[in-house]
């Protein structure tokens, strides 16, 4: 195992608690070799029985982007409805939800709940591990565009048949998420939905349990069973 110097982890540290999901961008093109990067990171994530589910398209021709835009625009309209009578419609509908016109380039990362044959090592028992997958190189990516300055944002309104029918994708291939990247003039502080007061970050310590489900990591102080004390069923 290679260590990290202590740069290199306060670097990985600052990526992971500075990256941020972007919804505005400036139109300047992305270097090739910084693209290169970003979907090398996505290559090496981690992938249940080495399956490796994920395809890239690149999608960058004005036309196909809009085609894209108006998709996640019409189910961001529909998804308005939701709201009604919240007191939160009018909020959701001033949201920015995607900035794929803006950006010069979005990805659509795809999983191919087939790769690896019938058997896959670790899928058989929990088959969602490979959107799990997919999922990991996601978040490669993210930290990749941060190391490149690249902002990234990824949309997740559309109707998955939309997305299939305009990029051609077969009826099996699940299109997991539309990454739009590119420079931006906007990197906040903090999560975009939290400056819009829409949610806040959960406090850590609530969300963790000691042994079983339940127990508070505090639990233990309290005199309350730990996982090595607790009664066996």
């Amino acid at each position: 195992m290679k260590r990290l110097t202590p740069e290199e982890k306060n670097g990985l540290y600052k990526a992971i608690s500075n990256r941020r999901d972007i919804r505005t961008f400036r139109p300047d093109p992305i270097p090739p070799e910084k693209i290169a990067m970003i979907l090398a990171a996505a290559h090496h994530a981690p992938s249940v029985g080495f399956m490796q589910p994920w395809n890239f398209i690149l999608v960058e021709d004005e036309p196909t982007k809009q085609a894209l835009a108006d998709c996640a625009d019409k189910e961001r309209r529909a998804l308005a409805i939701h709201y009604e009578g919240t007191g939160r419609e009018a909020s959701f509908l001033a949201l920015k939800v995607q900035g794929i016109m803006e950006a010069p380039l979005t990805i659509c990362v795809t999983c191919d709940p087939t790769r690896g044959g019938d058997h896959v090592l670790g899928r058989n028992s929990i088959p969602e591990t490979d959107i799990m997958s997919v999922s990991c190189a996601i978040q490669n990516m993210w930290l990749a565009a941060y190391a490149e300055d690249l902002a990234m944002g990824w949309v997740s309104f559309y109707k998955k048949a939309d997305v299939r029918r305009i990029l051609n994708i077969p009826p099996h291939i699940d299109p997991v998420a539309l990454l739009s990247i590119g420079y931006t003039d906007h990197y906040p502080d903090r999560p975009l939905l939290e400056i819009h007061q829409w949610a806040k970050r959960e406090d850590l310590q609530q969300l963790i349990y000691r042994g079983r489900w339940g127990n508070s990591a505090s639990d233990k102080q309290k005199g309350l069973p730990d996982e090595e004390a607790a009664p066996r069923k």
